[in-house]
């Protein structure tokens, strides 16, 4: 699969005026693809956003080398936090609820089950066949 093109930033993008210093943020660090910042609307104490600074607005648009910076700067964000217990979230478009249309992750800790993100997840066992018929699809793409 080829690289996707790294884009310029939107001027309608709130993350892409962040990380031009247009809107201020407050910043927890930052790195050459990278920013993390408190979230300014959180859902539970010290959620948080780590930002790739080239503008995507899904997570297949970015580049390799701009996901992995992304991934260290989540992982030493979420160690920073000092919950034993968060989520890390990120939505692609807007079925899956993606308000700001550029990747971003959402790190939000977990101190009790009133923190945010309440929602209980359909353990269904899934079709044996028509999974690896699946897999064997994605698989095939990659």
């Amino acid at each position: 699969m080829a690289a996707p093109a790294v884009a310029a930033p939107v001027a309608s993008c709130i993350f892409c005026s962040i990380v031009a210093w247009k809107i201020p943020c407050i910043k927890l660090t930052e790195t050459a693809h990278s920013i993390a910042f408190m979230d300014i609307y959180p859902i539970s104490k010290g959620h948080c956003l780590v930002v790739p600074k080239v503008h995507a607005a899904k997570l297949h648009e970015v580049t390799d080398e701009v996901i992995a910076d992304v991934a260290v700067t989540m992982r030493r964000v979420a160690a920073a936090a000092g919950a034993e217990n968060y989520n890390v979230l990120q939505n692609n478009g807007e079925l899956a609820h993606q308000a700001v249309h550029h990747v971003h992750f959402h790190i939000i800790p977990k101190t009790s089950e009133a923190d945010g993100l309440g929602f209980v997840w359909p353990a269904a066992a899934g079709d044996k066949a028509a999974l690896q018929s699946l897999a064997d699809d994605i698989k095939s793409r990659l």
